[in-house]
């Protein structure tokens, strides 16, 4: 039976390199909300940016049911930043009789700066598409983000 994994972690942990490689090793489909705003509504999306972010998440997760359903793993590679959301989103599935694992994305704050910074670096290179992790984005991210519980894990990945 397929399996969806949530891939939860801070912006800018790695979350999306370990997907593509947990890709490979599940033969699964990603599904990114990141990737679909940006190609949507470029780097800014302005005031609207969450409602946006939020709307994809609930078709996301209707398609990831829909390709599990179909006997095809599936990763969601957006963050699951709340104990509110990762449950909304084990429960969604487990309604749907498909099994979720969450996979935790655990970065040292030495580290996480250090690829904030490369990222950011990288973006304004032009060697990628990203969002600038810049002080507004950081502190927004730090008043919503809660690390989830040993309880609510079945993988710690330590970046």
């Amino acid at each position: 039976m397929a399996k969806v994994y949530l891939i939860c972690g801070k912006i800018c942990s790695g979350k999306s390199t370990y997907a593509k490689e947990l890709k490979r090793e599940k033969h699964a489909v990603v599904l990114s909300v990141d990737d679909i705003m940006i190609a949507i509504f470029g780097l800014y999306a302005g005031d609207k940016h969450d409602l946006y972010a939020s709307r994809l998440r609930i078709c996301l997760l209707n398609k990831a049911a829909e390709i599990a359903a179909d006997g095809i793993n599936v990763i969601l590679d957006w963050g699951f930043w709340t104990a509110d959301g990762r449950e909304e989103a084990r429960r969604f599935f487990e309604e749907r009789g498909i099994r979720t694992e969450l996979h935790y994305i655990k970065v040292a704050d030495e580290d996480w700066e250090r690829q904030i910074a490369k990222r950011n670096k990288e973006v304004e290179e032009g060697k990628t598409t990203a969002y600038i992790v810049d002080g507004n984005l950081k502190a927004k991210l730090l008043s919503r983000f809660e690390a989830p519980l040993r309880a609510e894990l079945e993988v710690i990945v330590k970046k």
